[in-house]
């Protein structure tokens, strides 16, 4: 299956009831595990790393990785640059074979944000690739570094800024978080649902870790269409690999090699269960 663009995978999800998985990795085993529950499940995916995972797994050798492991795959998968904020990072990532890239301005003005957006899409447009945009700001950071307020999307905002922007998937704050939930959830259905009406783009839901299968559902229900997930697969992988330490005595390192594939895994699959992107591949 050839890789193929985030645009490709997110029109297939018009007018249906399932949403795509974004997962962040950060290593060789995470990238396979993904892909082999893509495959197990033949559901499509998108393989992504963000601007600030890339002290841990530099984008120079991660990227090419992400790239070769998705056109080897039997489904079809995007590769995606998550929370870009850097030109130049941006266009790495393009230049590596990315089909995708996100601009991050939520912290900027509207007007800013729009700009630099337009900036970046032409930029992509020249590579055949696509952009996702955050308008409001989804809390927490997705490095865990930082705590960010969030600041709920405001539709007017949303609409302005797609009618300006056109970009293929809009990130939105409803209650989202980055990271691990310090609380119940507690997702604003009623402002997804009135965003949805007022822009014509897929959204995108930040900060997937933690949020229900049932709150899933209903989010793709109301135009979620992309949803991202890190923290939950980085959360399975320490707890198997622990497990293993404890269970076994002086496992070798391929026991260990396999044991993060295995976590990832299971994470995957049971986050595709819950988007029910399950045999939706083509």
């Amino acid at each position: 299956m050839p890789l193929v663009t985030l645009r490709e995978i997110l029109q297939k999800t018009d007018q249906s009831d399932y949403g795509v998985g974004s997962f962040n990795v950060v290593s060789m085993e995470m990238v396979m595990g993904v892909i082999r529950a893509a495959e197990e499940t033949f559901s499509p995916i998108i393989l992504q790393t963000a601007e600030a995972r890339l002290k841990h797994s530099p984008l120079n050798l991660i990227g090419p990785l992400m790239v070769e492991a998705a056109c080897k795959a039997k489904v079809p998968v995007a590769v995606h640059l998550d929370h870009g904020s850097q030109l130049e990072i941006i266009k790495q990532a393009l230049e590596i074979g990315f089909t995708s890239v996100m601009f991050d301005g939520s912290r900027l003005p509207l007007a800013v944000n729009i700009t630099k957006t337009l900036e970046v899409a032409r930029l992509a447009q020249g590579y055949g690739a696509s952009v996702e945009a955050e308008i409001g700001r989804v809390g927490g950071s997705e490095d865990g570094a930082e705590d960010i307020e969030m600041a709920i999307t405001q539709v007017q905002d949303a609409q302005t800024f797609f009618e300006h922007t056109g970009v293929d998937a809009l990130a939105v704050a409803i209650g989202n978080v980055h990271g691990v939930y310090k609380r119940e959830p507690n997702l604003q259905f009623a402002r997804l649902k009135d965003i949805h009406a007022a822009v014509a783009a897929p959204l995108v839901l930040h900060g997937g870790s933690g949020i229900t299968a049932q709150d899933f559902r209903q989010c793709i229900q109301h135009g979620i269409k992309k949803i991202n997930v890190q923290t939950a697969t980085l959360h399975k992988v320490v707890a198997k690999v622990r497990s293993l330490f404890q269970q076994t005595e002086n496992p070798d390192y391929f026991t260990y090699h396999e044991c993060v594939i295995a976590a990832a895994h299971e994470s995957a699959k049971d986050h595709m269960e819950a988007f029910q992107s399950v045999n939706q591949a083509w």
